[in-house]
């Protein structure tokens, strides 16, 4: 995992409370761009914008040489430069929820832990966080009544993070759940779970996926596209 603190203008996130705020970095020739060009696009979670101070951070998961977005911040340098879009969001943890769930991976580390950081001190509730190893565990802050839970990929005696969700035991009222991640986890084995089995009201549940595992984003987002068409066909 690469941190990259940037500086600029961020008049765009005056006002927004969301704690999934993200941004989409535009990779690709300025020339090329400026003649029209279609842009290269990776989405990230805005960490800590500060629109008086014009800075923000972004996390981004290295996979070596892979992909477009990590080699760029593996290399980037000090005055290196950037175009933005954005922000997007559309989640914050409600305080007047009975308990919270969030669930994700790496991916989703950044948004969650914002989340986190917006509860309040008597919050109740799960985290669940699936990473390769104990090694690439973060520093994750949570209150007292929230019970957070590491998945280990390369541990076999680890459950899926579908499978620890489920594990979980369900508590009384009313709860807010926040999940994110690879999509065939997040969409496919967590969704119907929550709002099928546990009958958790659409409103109350903020997920979606950040990626599909053997996907670049482009054909990413090309599965998100089939997925909503055959959901809407249903």
């Amino acid at each position: 995992m690469v941190r990259i603190h940037f500086t600029g203008d961020l008049a765009a996130f005056e006002g927004s409370a969301w704690t999934d705020r993200y941004v989409k970095l535009v990779f690709g020739d300025v020339a090329e761009l400026a003649r029209g060009g279609r842009p290269t696009l990776r989405t990230y979670t805005a960490v800590a914008p500060d629109v008086a101070a014009g800075t923000l951070s972004i996390d981004f998961v290295v996979h070596g040489d892979e992909g477009i977005a990590g080699p760029w911040a593996a290399a980037a340098q000090p005055g290196d430069s950037i175009h933005v879009r954005g922000p997007g969001g559309a989640y914050a943890p409600d305080p007047a929820a009975d308990w919270h769930l969030l669930a994700g991976d790496e991916a989703a580390i950044p948004a969650i832990r914002q989340a986190l950081a917006a509860l309040p001190a008597d919050a109740q509730g799960y985290v669940v966080l699936q990473v390769d190893a104990a090694s690439y565990q973060q520093e994750v802050a949570t209150p007292a009544g929230v019970e957070l839970t590491w998945l280990h990929r390369t541990d076999p005696a680890h459950p899926s993070l579908a499978d620890a969700v489920r594990a979980l035991p369900w508590r009384e009222g009313r709860v807010h759940a926040f999940v994110h991640g690879e999509g065939q986890a997040v969409m496919k084995e967590i969704r119907p779970y929550l709002v099928s089995e546990r009958g958790v009201p659409r409103d109350d549940v903020s997920i979606s996926a950040y990626w599909k595992q053997g996907r670049t984003e482009e054909r990413f987002r090309e599965w998100k596209a089939a997925l909503a068409a055959e959901e809407d066909a249903r």
